[in-house]
């Protein structure tokens, strides 16, 4: 998808979105709304979903796709490179990327994008696989972090 169609893509989402997170202020609740709908609208989304901080081990929330790792090993693959990083991560070859934990091997490309709390504290890491290389760039990283954001607005 072209840079243009996919921002618009993501814009139409964030529309969807900001009506359906007014209906709770639950973050739960908007969290798996957020993955249901991103699941469903980007056709190029293989797995979508949670993973979430627990007393220093991240564990798998909601999500759609195929069965998921319940549990990431501390400080290995995608997913603990944004948290640690605390910074968005694209990896357009999951199989390049030191560490990758292959929960699903038709895997190929992924992004990982850090959930922060109210008070900036990075709480849980929104997950994206692709089965296709190369699927992920910069706008999806931009246009996440804007969705992300609308989990805990008021």
């Amino acid at each position: 998808m072209d840079s243009t169609k996919k921002r618009a893509a993501y814009g139409r989402i964030q529309t969807q979105l900001k009506s359906l997170l007014a209906k709770s202020p639950d973050a739960e609740a908007r969290m798996a709304s957020v993955v249901a709908l991103l699941h469903h609208k980007m056709s190029h989304f293989f797995w979508t979903g949670f993973y979430g901080l627990r007393e220093g081990r991240l564990v798998v929330k909601m999500y759609q796709g195929p069965i998921a790792c319940m549990e990431l090993q501390k400080d290995t693959g995608v997913c603990w490179a944004a948290i640690n990083g605390g910074k968005t991560v694209v990896v357009p070859d999951v199989e390049l990327f030191p560490g990758h934990i292959a929960c699903d091997s038709r895997s190929k490309s992924e992004i990982c994008v850090p959930l922060r709390d109210a008070s900036g504290a990075v709480i849980a890491v929104l997950d994206i696989d692709s089965d296709v290389p190369g699927n992920f760039d910069e706008v999806d990283a931009e246009e996440l972090e804007k969705i992300l954001a609308l989990v805990h607005e008021a």
